[in-house]
């Protein structure tokens, strides 16, 4: 089947045809007829699947069909759909995605998040705009603010729900919530449905279609995962090894802390490997430099926490690292979904210390399976080396999962925000369950 079948119009057919798209995706089969429908929706799908232009596509088409309710004193065009993402990267990559898409429609859009000077956003806002794509800590800045008027909103999408959830976004969100017009049509995309997901679809859907593409909490069959047992203080002589002699380029690498992840990457720089980290604690100039560099190919590592990694959108991108185990085990399912996207071939190797191996149980327990496992000679791991407790997060808060928003964007000094955040989803000591300091009892 082809997007000429969706019903969509010629000029957004166009742009689709001419970014090299030709058949939707299975998520955008079921999303796109949904929403042009304009009822509420409720979709779970995990990271790669195009579910982004799943929901842009028919937002673009119901705006650009639907004329808008008069402004009062005819004035500006009015905020008309409102998309929420968890981070700055989403937020960027979403609103670019509507603006390619809507290339030959007459609507606007603009994107705001923190860590960037407000006042342009406020001036995109003052000149008019259909469409506004945000983080919810700088969207609550301009509500406050009173420099965005939301009263004419017909369409709310909520993207990556549950990584918002995660951050501690829900207080966020209801504020949000609370200053938006009863009457809208509401989308909810998420890639799990925990208990408070679905807690908050009841409170914010009505009679909502349901699309689940992908079961909860599984990882894509085209992505090849291995686990490469070794010794803690020998992880970085392995990936270097393993980028050097399988020539990988476009690797990205996931770390625990922000300090982890900085040290990392000027080790592998110094070890002739181009690197960078990205994290919340970097400039956003500075994120969206390495992000450029990566998606051009002319930087060979990208080494991220995994709230600074959410918003990475990169086609048929080979290769992910898990140099450290999440803490979380879902973690896991997002950091190797930015790998084996839309049916393309990907690699996904986690380095895997004594320290861990708890972890590693929790996610073979999460993802139904377990992890073929291979000895790299010369990376031997120590038999009797005894495990350690893994340290929290840089930051030091040793936060639970839900303890205040995390990421970047949320709540810096200088724009009336309190101090970021550690990025913890909370530690525990690997060695919790008892099991002792054999590979065996992984």
């Amino acid at each position: 089947m082809s997007f000429d079948s969706l019903g969509l119009s010629e000029p957004l057919l166009r742009a689709v045809n001419e970014l090299g798209y030709t058949n939707p995706t299975p998520i955008q089969l079921q999303a796109i007829p949904a929403v042009l429908k304009g009822g509420d929706l409720l979709a779970g799908a995990q990271t790669g699947t195009g579910k982004t232009a799943g929901f842009t596509l028919p937002i673009l088409q119901r705006l650009s069909s639907l004329a808008p309710a008069s402004t009062a004193g005819g004035a500006k065009r009015p905020v008309r759909a409102l998309i929420l993402t968890p981070t700055r990267e989403l937020a960027a990559q979403v609103e670019e995605s509507v603006r390619a898409y809507g290339k030959y429609l007459k609507l606007k859009s603009t994107v705001m998040f923190g860590g960037v000077g407000i006042n342009p956003q406020i001036d995109a806002l003052k000149r008019g705009v259909d469409i506004v794509v945000a983080t919810p800590g700088r969207l609550l800045d301009h509500m406050q603010q009173k420099t965005i008027n939301v009263s004419q909103l017909e369409i709310l999408v909520l993207d990556e729900a549950d990584r918002m959830l995660d951050m501690g976004f829900i207080h966020d969100i209801k504020r949000v919530l609370a200053r938006l017009p009863a009457k809208r049509q509401n989308l909810l995309f998420s890639a799990t449905f925990s208990d408070e997901i679905k807690a908050l679809a009841d409170g914010l859907l009505d009679s909502p279609a349901l699309i689940e593409f992908a079961r909860r909490n599984t990882t894509a069959e085209t992505v090849d995962q291995k686990i490469y047992p070794v010794d803690r203080d020998r992880k970085r002589e392995l990936l270097m090894q393993l980028i050097r002699q399988n020539d990988w380029f476009q690797v990205l690498v996931f770390t625990r802390t922000k300090h982890g992840a900085n040290r990392l990457a000027e080790q592998l720089t110094k070890d002739g490997i181009s690197a960078l980290a990205i994290h919340g604690n970097k400039s956003q100039s500075a994120r969206t430099r390495a992000l450029t560099e990566f998606k051009a190919e002319t930087l060979q590592v990208l080494v991220a926490t995994d709230i600074a990694a959410r918003g990475i959108d990169i086609d048929q991108l080979p290769h992910v690292v898990n140099f450290d185990l999440p803490n979380v085990p879902e973690d896991y399912v997002h950091r190797i979904g930015r790998t084996g996207r839309a049916g393309a071939e990907g690699e996904a190797v986690s380095l895997v210390c004594v320290d861990e191996h708890v972890l590693l149980c929790d996610i073979e327990r999460l993802i139904k399976r377990a992890i073929p496992q291979e000895v790299v000679p010369g990376f031997e791991p120590d038999p009797n080396a005894k495990p350690e407790p893994i340290q929290r997060r840089s930051g030091g808060q040793g936060q639970g999962r839900r303890g205040g928003p995390r990421d970047g964007e949320a709540r810096r000094n200088g724009d009336g925000r309190h101090p970021t955040q550690g990025e913890a989803h909370g530690a525990r000591p690997a060695n919790s369950n008892g099991n002792g300091n054999g590979w065996g009892n992984a």
